[in-house]
């Protein structure tokens, strides 16, 4: 009786463990986000660099230019994206220095230049190397390369490509993700800003699967004339900003330009490989502690929501992110989230701090004919996938994004 009783005891008490078991063996519900991120692949994010690198600089205002506007529009449609548009503005070439490789007479009274800071109100640290563009052609050592950016810019129409996402439950609200596709210093412009357009083409292909739906709309922009001065950026805020939020036609539930909720522009996204050593010199390889730079602009009107912006992509990274880790800065300047800064939540990725760094000499390709694909490494590549992978996680997450 005592034997029966004790082999009662235990298989009750065996039960409930057993019932726990089969319950923690059961695959756990699906993380979307996660998913989404495994749909960026590496090779895919270097052949559309390399599809960009075909045009050589693209630079503006030429027929270069002009075929890769035409090629991206061309991807972004086999992609599915909705709205593929095109924005038209006029830009007009600036008259040459004066004589003598001066200034132009219009910046004889420019301030002097403060030289122990940088853009954005970053201060300079460590050894700086020199930067500047390239306008010399003859420093491209490749003849069809350099024959290929021959054409010099001219004065006249320009035009850019967007598309959208459309969110399903909330279509009159939008997060803008942007990157500009010209480029200058007789190169292919592959980091500066190939590496950013990529980015933008690339999640613009995930989030438009047709098993992919989000709460709200997310704008793939891909601005021109950054350059000369980010006004493919200040023409769409220029032509867009007032018609946020207006449904057109009236009842339709279409909302050609949804409310601004945040912009989120990538801008030369590869070469992390450290400060310049004593010599000038920098290291051949992608330093270890390489990272994402998220940034927002401290002085901007919307800086503290732009400040949760970019701490809300910097934790998907921790999250999501496969390589590099990513941090936070307070500096944001010359590129094109600068003319939505005081508008909307406003941040940029970067390889680098874009003052103290990248204007420092941390990159020396910026701007210049070594600026090709064929320079970086997959290292480098890498890098950008991950600054990818850190914005697809962080949209996805603030737009609602789901797997169906």
């Amino acid at each position: 009786m005592h034997r029966i009783h004790l082999r009662t005891v235990i298989l009750i008490a065996a039960a409930p463990s057993a019932a726990f078991a089969q319950d923690t063996a059961r695959t756990p519900a699906a993380d979307p986000i996660a998913q989404l991120v495994t749909r960026l692949d590496l090779e895919r994010y270097k052949a559309t660099i390399k599809g960009l690198t075909q045009f050589g600089d693209r630079r503006q205002g030429t027929a270069r230019n002009r075929a890769a506007v035409d090629w991206i529009e061309q991807q972004l449609r086999s992609y599915g994206c909705s709205d593929v548009s095109r924005l038209t503005y006029d830009f007009q070439v600036p008259p040459p220095r004066a004589p003598g490789g001066g200034e132009r007479p219009d910046s004889a009274r420019r301030p002097a230049r403060d030289t122990t800071r940088g853009a954005g109100g970053s201060r300079y640290r460590g050894i700086r190397a020199r930067t500047g563009v390239n306008n010399d052609s003859l420093r491209q050592p490749d003849a069809t390369l350099r024959k290929l950016n021959a054409e010099p810019s001219a004065s006249g129409e320009r035009q850019e490509v967007y598309c959208t996402k459309v969110g399903a439950t909330h279509p009159e609200e939008m997060y803008i993700i942007g990157a500009h596709m010209d480029g200058i210093g007789w190169g292919e412009a592959a980091n500066d800003d190939g590496s950013g357009t990529a980015i933008v083409m690339e999640l613009a292909r995930i989030f438009s699967s047709a098993d992919v739906h989000t709460e709200r709309s997310i704008r793939f922009a891909l601005w021109n004339n950054e350059e000369t001065g980010l006004n493919g950026a200040r023409a769409y805020v220029a032509q867009r900003q007032q018609l946020q939020g207006k449904e057109d036609p009236a009842g339709s539930g279409r909302y050609p330009e949804p409310k601004w909720l945040g912009m989120i522009q990538h801008d030369m996204m590869l070469f992390d490989h450290g400060m310049p050593r004593a010599d000038g010199s920098l290291s051949p390889e992608q330093r270890p502690e390489a990272d994402v730079n998220i940034e927002f602009q401290s002085s901007a009107k919307f800086a503290e929501g732009a400040q949760r912006l970019a701490w809300t992509l910097q934790q998907a990274n921790e999250k999501y992110a496969t390589d590099y880790p990513a941090s936070v800065g307070a500096h944001m300047t010359n590129t094109d989230s600068g003319p939505f800064q005081d508008l909307v939540a406003a941040i940029s990725l970067r390889e680098n701090e874009r003052g103290a760094q990248i204007g420092a000499g941390w990159d020396p390709n910026w701007h210049q004919p070594t600026d090709r694909y064929a320079t970086y490494s997959d290292k480098d590549f890498r890098l950008g996938l991950n600054a990818a992978q850190t914005t697809l996680a962080g949209v996805a997450q603030l737009v609602g994004a789901t797997i169906k």
